[in-house]
């Protein structure tokens, strides 16, 4: 699954970022391969905001579908 893909409120793994850049933008704010993260919210046609530690990010829809993850049990 992508993240864009992701239901508000999960807790996902970050499995891989095939995108080097989105890879990039992501290590800035401490998201590698591997972090749990978790989708506190999503706006149709736009970023998918995540949350990691108190820190949120906004992961825009070209990027998050660069983004492997799998569900966080």
């Amino acid at each position: 699954m992508t993240l864009d893909m992701v239901p508000k409120g999960q807790e996902v793994v970050i499995k891989s970022i095939k995108n080097k850049n989105a890879k990039i933008y992501a290590l800035r704010f401490g998201i590698s391969e591997g972090s749990k993260v978790k989708c506190i919210g999503k706006i149709k046609n736009g970023p998918v905001i995540l949350r990691k530690n108190h820190q949120e990010i906004a992961i825009g829809q070209g990027f998050a579908k660069e983004i492997e993850v799998e569900i966080h049990k």
